[in-house]
């Protein structure tokens, strides 16, 4: 009788652990998938030259506003226009190699990068960069227009951020970025601010 009944146990036993599982619940709570954080902006070099100046130098500062940020002309003797109470170009003395500080009528109109210039632009370019890379980073953003004085490879690259547009920009408030490619087709100066980065000789 014992033996029958522990038979019968084993039996049922082994039934049991053949037996398929149960199914999962459909409302089986499904973990939420996890968020992914947004992709970082790009962070511009605080030391890089905008269309809004560099450092401390903005567009539309005044002269003396200007001294005050970055000193005065680091080279007095060396007029920098034929008529610098309308306009001059200099190097304040505070200033990096290579930079230059367009004034005309006593307001800070444009900021130029010239030989020996390491400051770059805000799209990571300066002198000596190629031409080619240019225009491929700004693509319709820049217009290009002919070198006054070179053949080609020479030519300028510009990009208006604000006010600007086709043909000569004239609006004060314009701002944008102008690279003056030399023969070689590499940068040889840029020019950050209004209108006066359109000009090809000094203030002119």
């Amino acid at each position: 009788m014992i033996r029958s009944i522990l038979l019968t146990a084993s039996v049922l036993g082994l039934a049991a652990c053949n037996a398929p599982e149960p199914e999962k619940a459909a409302t089986e709570a499904v973990p939420p998938p996890v968020a992914t954080p947004d992709a970082p902006a790009a962070v511009v070099d605080a030391n890089a030259l905008t269309p809004a100046g560099w450092g401390n130098i903005r567009i539309g500062m005044t002269r003396a506003e200007l001294e005050t940020a970055v000193g005065p002309d680091a080279s007095p003797e060396s007029v920098g226009g034929a008529d610098p109470a309308a306009c001059d170009l200099f190097r304040p003395e505070q200033a990096p190699t290579g930079l230059m500080v367009m004034v005309e009528n006593g307001m800070v109109t444009s900021v130029w990068l010239s030989r020996g210039a390491t400051v770059k632009t805000d799209r990571g370019f300066g002198v000596g960069d190629q031409a080619a890379a240019i225009k491929t980073a700004y693509g319709d953003a820049a217009s290009i227009t002919p070198h006054k004085y070179s053949s080609a490879p020479a030519e300028y690259i510009t990009a208006w951020a604000s006010g600007g547009g086709a043909g000569y920009v004239q609006d004060p408030a314009a701002r944008g970025i102008s690279y003056h490619i030399g023969p070689e087709g590499t940068v040889q100066y840029v020019a950050a601010g209004g209108p006066s980065i359109q000009y090809v000789e000094g203030c002119a």
